[in-house]
């Protein structure tokens, strides 16, 4: 065959998906970290804040299983047990950090900044509104009742424990494609504050925005940020921004507040024919 047919998308945005923790609430993405530490340390072994934020958006018992190949912690974990960690201490941390996490996630809540209004501005662009995260179902349960008292309600939420697997896995994206009604993926834009965040958006065919500030990459809550020397906070922020571009965000910005532009700009390059 000498000729193949070439489909171009030339339309508008259709949909935004948000991730949860440090995109649209919990500034800093404190509400996981500090359960993971404890978890361990209910094991005998200290691990540090870096170290609990490493896998950050992953299914969380991925991300506990991840923090487990970490080879400092595995060192420490075998110089305290005499032996490596296995899948049987996976699965019993995991079962800690259930309860654990769901006493402190109505403690985080609050939405960034900027969240309210950027929705509305999606909204009046006509785009819907899904969100994705490494959160169970009945922790999301607390979230999305939190949520709603503050006045956030997408149209869809997507939890890893409803597809084959969770992130950096598109799987989540594609759900909420489906429950949206909305396709091609690359009329979807995904935003989130972790690497797998990106990774997930990438792999589903979507564009991606990184929010480097307002999440994991900074690890800080908005007051603690303020606080910080202006060179290091530079510095920190300039890292963060650095590995969401390596990781291939399309764009990098603060936070939600900074997504509505950035949007018109997508159009544009739609417009054009190109693609994620």
């Amino acid at each position: 065959m000498e000729f193949l047919l070439h489909r171009s998308y030339r339309g508008p945005l259709k949909a935004v998906l948000l991730d949860w923790a440090g995109t649209t609430m919990d500034y800093g993405c404190m509400a996981p970290a500090v359960v993971f530490m404890d978890v361990y340390k209910r094991q005998g072994v200290e691990i540090t804040i870096d170290e609990a934020r490493e896998p950050m958006g992953a299914h969380k018992k991925v991300h506990i299983r991840q923090i487990s190949k970490n080879e400092n912690v595995a060192r420490r974990w075998e110089q305290k047990l005499g032996r490596k960690p296995n899948e049987d201490d996976v699965e019993r941390m995991f079962k800690d950090f259930i309860p654990l996490q769901l006493q402190c996630l109505a403690q985080y809540a609050d939405l960034i900044p900027g969240t309210l209004e950027a929705v509305a501005e999606f909204r009046r662009r006509g785009l819907k509104i899904g969100s994705t995260t490494g959160y169970t179902e009945e922790m999301m349960g607390i979230l999305q009742d939190e949520a709603e008292r503050r006045g956030y309600v997408p149209d869809s939420t997507v939890c890893a424990t409803q597809v084959p697997a969770g992130r950096p896995h598109p799987f989540m994206c594609l759900q909420n494609a489906i429950n949206l009604q909305t396709y091609p993926m690359e009329a979807i834009v995904k935003v989130g504050d972790t690497l797998p965040d990106i990774e997930e958006g990438l792999n589903a065919g979507m564009w991606t925005i990184g929010l480097a500030r307002t999440g994991n990459e900074m690890g800080l809550p908005e007051e603690q940020i303020a606080a910080l020397d202006p060179e290091v906070r530079a510095a920190r922020l300039a890292r963060a921004y650095k590995r969401m571009h390596q990781t291939g965000a399309h764009y990098v910005v603060d936070s939600i507040s900074d997504v509505p532009p950035l949007l018109d700009d997508i159009n544009a390059r739609l417009a054009r024919g190109e693609r994620p």
